[in-house]
């Protein structure tokens, strides 16, 4: 299954907020998203067809290997890519924006060419604050 633009927002989504130590639910990534909980119910349907995510009886998301793989990419993407526009001078709102938006379409390519070129250690983890 390829992965859309929104698949991939999903997942990232999901990934943010389990990285914050707590269970996730759909109810939570809608809250998150600004989305209605029909629609997300429907976006989960699909990814857990794709092989993306698990749900438990409880209704806690899980990413699988493959969804894990898939969010920690676009993450990384959003959160390097938000850096170097700042750093470039755009302001963080701005950079946070067009970094989302990049995030979607920048090839594995050009991305490591930035990283490679901005040479920065923050830029080797995202995390690291």
């Amino acid at each position: 299954m390829h992965l859309q633009e929104s698949g991939e927002m999903y997942l990232e989504t999901i990934y943010i907020l389990s990285k914050q130590g707590k269970a996730v639910r759909s109810i939570d990534v809608s809250e998150y998203m600004g989305y209605s909980k029909p629609s997300v119910s429907r976006a989960i349907g699909l990814l857990k067809t794709g092989g993306y995510v698990t749900m438990e009886k409880d209704g806690h998301l899980h990413l699988t290997d493959a969804g894990q793989k898939v969010a920690e990419n676009i993450y990384e993407k959003h959160t390097l890519l938000t850096k170097f526009l700042v750093h470039l001078g755009v302001d963080e709102k701005t950079a946070a924006e067009d970094a989302c938006k990049m995030e979607h379409v920048i090839s594995d390519t050009s991305f490591s060419a930035i990283k490679k070129h901005a040479g920065w250690k923050e830029f080797s983890n995202p995390d690291a604050e």
